[in-house]
C-alpha cells in the first residue's frame, strides 16, 4: 500500500468515541479538510464536550434499558437516552461548522449504539444548515468494530463503562467484506479531498 497526501489540509479518521473526537475537532479547529467517522455518534455521550467557552451537554444513558442476549452477553444498543429533537438536539456536535466534507461509515448490526440512525441525523443537520448531503456508507451484517482489512471480527469484549462483556455485533463474512470495502473508500475519500495520489497494491498474506 502506498498512500500520499500533501498539505496544507489535514485529514481525520476516527472510530467510535474517537470518531466523535474527530467530528469535534473538525467542527472547532481550522485546516481540517476531510473527516472520516467510523461508527461515531455525532453526540456528546457520557461526558460534556468542552472547547474554550463552549460546552456541549451529554446525552447520558439509562441502564434500565440494558438487554441480555441469549449468549449471556449484554446488549447496550438502547441504553443511550432518546435523541429528542434529532438534528436540533443540544447534545449534538455542531458538525455544520466543519470546513471539509465528512464521510460516515456505519455498521447496520452495530450493538454499541445506533450508528446508522446517528449518521442519518448528522446528514439532516448538515443539510438543514445549507451543507451538501454527506456520503454515508452503510454495511449490512457489520458490527461496531470496523477495522482495516483482515483484522478478525471482535464480536464481544469487556466494556470499560460497565466492566462486563458486551456484544458489538457483526456477522464474520459480511463484516470482513465491509472492512475491505470501507478501507478502499477511505483511501479514495482522502485522496480526493487532501490532494494526494493513490496506488493500492494487491494485498499479500
Amino acid at each position: 500500500l502506498a498512500f500520499q497526501v500533501k498539505g496544507p489540509g489535514i485529514g481525520l479518521l476516527g472510530f467510535s468515541l474517537g470518531a466523535d473526537i474527530c467530528l469535534s475537532m473538525a467542527s472547532y479547529l481550522k485546516n481540517i479538510s476531510a473527516t472520516v467517522s467510523i461508527n461515531g455518534s455525532g453526540f456528546s455521550g457520557n461526558k460534556p464536550i468542552q472547547y474554550k467557552q463552549t460546552c456541549i451537554p451529554p446525552l447520558n444513558h439509562d441502564f434500565r434499558r440494558l438487554k441480555v442476549a441469549f449468549s449471556g452477553l449484554l446488549d447496550i444498543v438502547d441504553i443511550r437516552n432518546d435523541v429528542i429533537g434529532r438534528h436540533e438536539n443540544p447534545s449534538m456536535i455542531p458538525i455544520e461548522k466543519a470546513q471539509g466534507p465528512i464521510l460516515f461509515i456505519v455498521g447496520q448490526d452495530d450493538h454499541n449504539w445506533r450508528s446508522e440512525l446517528y449518521a442519518q441525523i448528522a446528514s439532516e443537520r448538515l443539510q438543514a444548515h445549507g451543507k451538501e448531503k454527506p456520503q454515508i456508507l452503510s454495511y449490512p451484517g457489520t458490527g461496531h468494530n470496523i477495522e482495516p482489512p483482515y483484522f478478525p471480527l471482535c464480536p464481544a469484549s469487556v466494556h470499560k463503562l460497565l466492566n462486563k462483556p458486551i456484544m458489538w455485533g457483526g456477522e464474520p463474512r459480511a463484516h470482513a467484506r465491509a472492512q475491505e470495502d470501507s478501507w478502499k473508500q477511505i483511501l479514495t475519500f482522502f485522496c480526493k479531498h487532501l490532494g494526494g495520489t493513490q496506488n493500492i497494491a494487491s494485498p499479500k498474506l
